[in-house]
């Protein structure tokens, strides 16, 4: 099965107070991604992007070796990156 990718999100406009973008991923071993870029995000003023794992339920996950917290800062390569470390978990 094909990885999946930053080329491969589809962002959505967040509203007018986050003034930025937004999207979720869910990859085939049922942890997901969520990856945001707006005046609050680690790295939203300076067009970098912050990303946080998400678990089977859809919520924000800390309980895996990708972080123990959401990853700021990121360029789109480095969100790639943490995209494809996430999709090699074991099945959640």
């Amino acid at each position: 099965m094909k990885q999946k990718q930053f080329k491969d999100l589809e962002f959505e406009n967040t509203d007018s107070f986050m003034n930025g973008k937004q999207a979720r991923i869910t990859f085939d071993n049922g942890y997901g991604a969520s990856i945001v870029c707006h005046k609050y995000s680690y790295g939203g003023p300076d067009g970098l992007y912050e990303l946080a794992v998400l678990g089977k339920d859809g919520d924000l996950t800390y309980d895996t070796p990708v972080t123990d917290n959401v990853l700021g800062y990121l360029t789109p390569d480095e969100v790639t990156e943490n995209m494809l470390f996430i999709q090699a978990l074991p099945n959640c």
